[in-house]
């Protein structure tokens, strides 16, 4: 199975820079048809995890995908599974 992922340590104080590269991934995954996409938003505060999650229930967002899948295992990580 094919699956994207996108780390957002790097970038978790730049606002407008992390909705970019969600819509980026999200996008990249309907247009090649990867079925899921895994976001390491990191354990921290919960602060960009929440962002992450508030982005991802935006209506024209979660139309793009099928489900959304927090890691019992891992705090940190956050799975998008697509419809194939």
């Amino acid at each position: 199975m094919a699956k994207l992922k996108i780390d957002l340590h790097e970038i978790f104080n730049k606002g407008d820079l992390i909705e970019q590269e969600l819509t980026r991934i999200i996008n990249e995954a309907v247009e090649k048809k990867i079925a899921l996409v895994e976001i390491i938003p990191g354990k921290g505060s919960g602060q960009l995890k929440k962002r992450v999650l508030r982005f991802l229930e935006q209506k024209h967002i979660k139309a793009l995908y099928h489900r959304l899948e927090k890691d019992s295992k891992n705090f940190g990580r956050l799975f998008v599974h697509f419809k194939s």
